[in-house]
């Protein structure tokens, strides 16, 4: 900038009158005045302060719309005036820093805060955009799988479309669940079992206290009624015992059912739906097979021939795991079973024959604890 006003002051022309005096004394004072102030900044423009001090002047400088330029030449009889006010150029926006410095920035350049704004929200987009794709890509890749699966069922229903049997397995599958359907049976027989024979003890129990009490209010049937109240004692113990073992026997059972043989036929569901998707899949294929052989096709068989592939490796994977779980099942299923039948008809048997010893003996044979007698009671404290 110092530069520049050198320059100008360089250009500026000196009119000269025809004797060769010159035109006009305050013109030459002015004059000699810019050049000492030039001076004076090109020996400050290297240091801060020249350039704090060259701001002041631009600041507190003359209005350049009241300045006026002397335009003449050597040996002109005239001189023209142009006033600046009539020179239009870009408006200058002068901000001021934390210090106080004026700065002047550069057209057409934002602040760092706008500019790292916009790219926060571009990110934004871009990650909410992207994420809407794959959804987007998600629900159409179920929305035609769920379209071919429920075109295979209803071509099988309807007895046009093919599908894929394994009789060994199948007829596993089906023995399987109609073993659980047995199962549950007997599961549900020896709850009821397990309720109405708890009612019975406690009825015993209620009726050996109304024995023992009868006995002490009446001294004539004292003997009688306490030969019953210890007999119904003796059988409510017993039944406690019973119930310990049946209960054992309905919980061992119910693991059997609903969770052993629950997990395998959600396995064997898998295994369905993997099924029903190869052969979906499969006629898909088999389907343009039969069409044109075309650029386009050629294409979309080599995808349909992709996604066989996938689903037929999903599919014979199942149908081993199935395979394996069914096996475990039945050998998982012939040792709990001997042992709570085994369990089961001892216990009935010692207790219907008034073996209390052996029912005992029954009980520690299978490992079963029994709970004392309010032990599922809260105490006092508890309740409180």
């Amino acid at each position: 900038m110092a530069d520049s006003m050198m320059s100008k002051a360089a250009t500026m022309e000196i009119p000269i009158s025809s004797n060769g005096d010159s035109r006009n004394l305050a013109e030459d004072d002015s004059l000699e005045q810019a050049a000492k102030i030039q001076w004076s900044l090109r020996e400050k423009v290297g240091s801060p302060a020249g350039l704090r001090d060259l701001q002041q002047v631009m600041v507190s400088g003359p209005n350049l719309n009241e300045t006026s330029i002397v335009s003449g030449g050597y040996g002109g009889t005239t001189e023209g005036i142009i006033p600046t006010s009539s020179i239009k150029g870009p408006a200058v926006r002068i901000n001021t820093d934390f210090l106080g410095n004026r700065r002047i920035p550069n057209e057409g350049q934002g602040s760092n805060m706008d500019y790292v704004g916009s790219n926060s929200s571009m990110a934004a987009e871009e990650a909410t955009r992207g994420v809407a794709v794959e959804k987007f890509d998600i629900m159409k890749k179920w929305g035609l799988n769920t379209y071919k699966c429920t075109k295979q069922m209803i071509s099988e229903r309807f007895g046009r479309g093919s599908r894929t049997v394994d009789l060994e397995l199948e007829a596993q599958i089906e023995v399987l669940r109609e073993t659980k359907r047995k199962y549950e049976n007997v599961l549900r027989l020896a709850r009821a079992l397990t309720n109405h024979f708890y009612s019975m003890v406690q009825t015993q129990h209620a009726l050996g206290d109304t024995f023992a009490d009868l006995s002490q209010k009446s001294p004539e049937l004292r003997d009688e009624f306490g030969y019953n109240a210890e007999t119904q004692k003796l059988l409510c113990k017993n039944g406690e015992t019973l119930l310990g073992a049946i209960n054992f026997f309905v919980s061992s059972i119910n693991t059997l059912v609903n969770k052993t043989m629950e997990d395998t036929l959600m396995t064997i569901k898998m295994y369905e739906n993997a099924r029903l998707e190869f052969d979906a899949y499969r006629a898909d294929l088999e389907e343009l097979n039969m069409g044109p052989r075309d650029a386009v096709t050629m294409a979309r068989i080599e995808a349909a021939q992709q996604q066989y592939q996938i689903h037929k490796d999903k599919y014979e994977r199942l149908r081993s795991d199935v395979t394996i779980k069914i096996k475990f099942l039945e050998e998982n299923k012939v040792k709990v079973m001997h042992k709570q039948l085994l369990l089961f008809h001892n216990a009935i048997s010692a207790y219907f024959a008034g073996n209390q010893q052996q029912l005992e003996q029954t009980l520690k044979q299978f490992n079963i604890k029994l709970k004392p007698p309010g032990a599922d009671k809260p105490s006092w404290l508890e309740e409180q």
